[in-house]
């Protein structure tokens, strides 16, 4: 009687806190890992660090719309606000404010004039090494996709706040696709753009169970949780993710372990 495998512990980066599942060896009836061909990568949380301009401006959206810190409804809803961190942003408004479509449309557009306008202000930045784990990625034939729950103008902001512009080779967000994250209609669109033909050479990344979730599914061919955003390994292991690792830097390591 064969047995599964047992999960294998990859170093990466001299850390052996990473558990991934062997890809070695497979059984009987079982086809070997497909080379992967494509990087499906959150941007919030994942490759970009934003300092806390999100709760900000959320916080800003509430104060206009007359609810003030410190009550029992304010804090009920900035805790529905953290627990769905990577759900597009006008979903969250619309599930808060869900006795009230236009006040929902409304304080999801003060949200956003708040964070484009503190974006402005502050700016965000890289997570260190995402930049490098892209080129490396690219280097191994890999394709680029960004991805966000934000609107098109907020993302076009983030990326040329980065000078990201033409660092991927799509970006992408719900509007483009119909569905955010935890819906796979991103990972599918980049898919179908990028005139690929397998979703098990796909490669999916983020810092929330949402964006785990995404990924598998969209039956991606590796998804990985990663530890600079929100979620915790617990809760993204949990969510399905293939691998748990500290950072975007260290994903190119799972490649080329693959």
């Amino acid at each position: 009687m064969n047995e599964t495998p047992a999960p294998a512990r990859a170093v990466v980066e001299g850390r052996t806190d990473v558990t991934m599942p062997s890809t070695t060896r497979p059984g009987p009836g079982l086809e070997p890992a497909r080379p992967l061909r494509l990087a499906v990568l959150d941007m919030s949380g994942t490759t970009v660090e934003e300092g806390g301009l999100q709760d900000d401006a959320f916080s800003t959206a509430l104060r206009e719309e007359g609810i003030e810190p410190g009550g029992p409804r304010h804090d009920a809803m900035v805790g529905y606000f953290r627990r769905s961190r990577g759900t597009p942003r006008h979903e969250v408004f619309r599930s808060i404010f869900s006795d009230d479509a236009v006040v929902a449309r409304r304080a999801n557009r003060r949200f956003e004039t708040a964070y484009d306008e503190l974006l402005a202000e502050r700016g965000v930045r890289p997570v260190p090494g995402a930049a490098e784990a892209m080129a490396e990625l690219r280097e191994a034939g890999m394709k680029i996709v960004l991805t966000t729950g934000f609107a098109r103008h907020t993302q076009n902001m983030i990326l040329e706040s980065l000078g990201w512009m033409g660092v991927s080779d799509l970006s992408l967000c719900p509007s483009d696709a119909g569905r955010g994250v935890p819906y796979p209609d991103m990972i599918l669109t980049a898919l179908l753009a990028l005139d690929l033909d397998d979703v098990r050479s796909v490669l999916v990344a983020g810092d929330t169970v949402g964006d785990i979730r995404a990924g598998r599914r969209a039956g991606a061919g590796l998804t990985v949780g990663v530890l600079s955003g929100y979620h915790d390994g617990p809760a993204l292991t949990a969510a399905g993710a293939t691998a748990v690792v500290p950072s975007v830097r260290d994903i190119p390591a799972l490649v080329r372990g693959r």
